[in-house]
């Protein structure tokens, strides 16, 4: 698995490149300290991931990510910063990104880093706070009288918001594959949708009341 890292601070650089190489399944075959430096590196390298910061001087890595996805649409973009601000988060959404995590949780860059190579998005428990100020109840409450959904169909969308993929919802709702993708197509055509990262966007716009 090849990562690129961009982050203007050399010294995290090295020190993500230390903890993913110790890894023996993952390689670093680049690191950039700009956003355009991210862009002219994933050009290059075609990583798996590229791993990016948010600030990293005039151009944010939310710049260097849409101009990624512009060109290469599955790209697979993970934040790691120290930023919490709602709206780097909803572009971060907006744009695609598999994943954005807070730099305090070193621990989880290896698992979190795999789980986007698998095909997973991951946010951090503290994203998914900051985007969720009530109660899980108040969310069904919400979603229920704002949409006609079933409990099943809420659920469903609260997994794929919490990045689960369809065999992994299938299993943790005692439900089939094939019956998760059925319930996916129905929610995707009754909040006129496109995809699951819309549905993963709808879902925290809607935690918010």
């Amino acid at each position: 698995m090849n990562i690129v890292i961009a982050d203007d601070d050399k010294l995290v650089c090295q020190a993500l490149k230390t903890i993913l190489e110790s890894d023996g399944e993952i390689h670093v075959p680049a690191i950039g300290n700009t956003a355009d430096e991210a862009v002219e590196l994933y050009k290059e390298y075609k990583p798996d991931i590229i791993l990016m910061d948010i600030r990293m001087g005039e151009k944010t890595g939310i710049d260097a990510g849409w101009r990624i996805v512009a060109e290469n649409p599955d790209a697979r973009i993970l934040f790691l910063t120290t930023f919490a601000d709602n709206e780097y988060i909803i572009e971060a959404l907006k744009l695609g990104a598999k994943g954005y995590l807070l730099k305090q949780n070193f621990e989880s860059i290896i698992p979190s880093v795999k789980a986007v190579y698998s095909g997973q998005n991951v946010y951090g428990e503290e994203i998914v706070a900051k985007l969720s100020p009530v109660s899980g109840e108040e969310q069904k409450k919400n979603l229920l009288e704002k949409y006609d959904l079933t409990d099943r169909e809420r659920d469903i969308i609260q997994k794929v918001a919490d990045g689960l993929s369809n065999r992994e919802i299938a299993e943790e709702l005692f439900l089939g594959e094939g019956t998760v993708r059925n319930y996916l197509s129905i929610i995707l055509e009754k909040l006129n949708l496109r995809d699951r990262t819309q549905l993963a966007i709808f879902y925290y716009k809607n935690k918010q009341g």
